[in-house]
């Protein structure tokens, strides 16, 4: 099998990686979810506060089902926050809802990053979906045919790879702009600075975590088509 040796070699970097920043993001988040903000504000006030103080009185903001969903979407422009972070007036819920409203202030401003993966994100769609499916069929028809789908399936891996590393810049601007944002217009004491940036940091890991994961895997891929040749 093809996976055996490579796929556990691999496999184990990523899988620690992402168990590590899992566990350290629940930790965080759990308990400044316990600590309340001293605005008083919710999630949702921050975001709208950070949004309509930043000229986006355009983009909304909603909540949204599911624990730790919290995201933008650009072609929306909508701030969608999960319902403990929408209503939660914690350090937590402040902390996420400006990361988001983080990326809308990243759009605003055009940043080349965030315009490059929302460029690949139709791209990294179809690449999740086939990657693994030309693999196995390569495998079936064995042959001349096996070395070719196993490149192909490099190729369209890449994709993803590429997505993870972009994704890396995006991620830690957007907390760096909610972080200045807060200070700036007060949504945040200078005591709970420090709060902010290890639910942010936590966060940010998760990302780190995805990307050493899919670098791993292109190398496994790469490995195994050169050894096929």
């Amino acid at each position: 099998m093809i996976f055996d040796v490579y796929g556990l070699l691999f496999a184990i970097p990523g899988l620690l990686l992402g168990m590590y920043a899992q566990i350290r993001l629940s930790a965080s988040y759990h308990k400044y979810m316990q600590v309340g903000i001293q605005s008083g504000m919710s999630g949702a006030e921050a975001a709208r506060t950070l949004l309509d103080r930043s000229g986006l009185q355009d983009v909304a903001v909603e909540e949204i089902g599911g624990q730790l969903t919290d995201h933008y979407d650009p072609t929306k422009r909508a701030l969608f926050l999960s319902s403990a972070n929408y209503e939660g007036r914690s350090v937590a819920a402040v902390g996420v809802a400006a990361h988001e409203a983080g990326h809308a202030l990243q759009h605003q401003a055009g940043y080349a990053p965030l315009k490059w993966r929302m460029m690949l994100v139709p791209a990294t769609q179809f690449a999740s979906k086939a990657w693994m499916g030309i693999l196995v069929l390569g495998m079936i028809l064995r042959g001349p045919f096996l070395s070719k789908f196993i490149w192909l399936a490099v190729g369209i891996f890449a994709v993803i790879t590429l997505f993870q590393i972009v994704t890396l810049p995006v991620e830690f601007d957007a907390s760096r702009r909610a972080k200045a944002q807060l200070s700036r217009f007060g949504i945040v004491h200078p005591g709970e600075s420090g709060a902010v940036a290890e639910v942010l940091n936590a966060a940010a890991l998760t990302y780190v975590a995805a990307m050493v994961g899919a670098v791993m895997q292109l190398l496994r891929l790469l490995l195994i088509a050169r050894n096929r040749n």
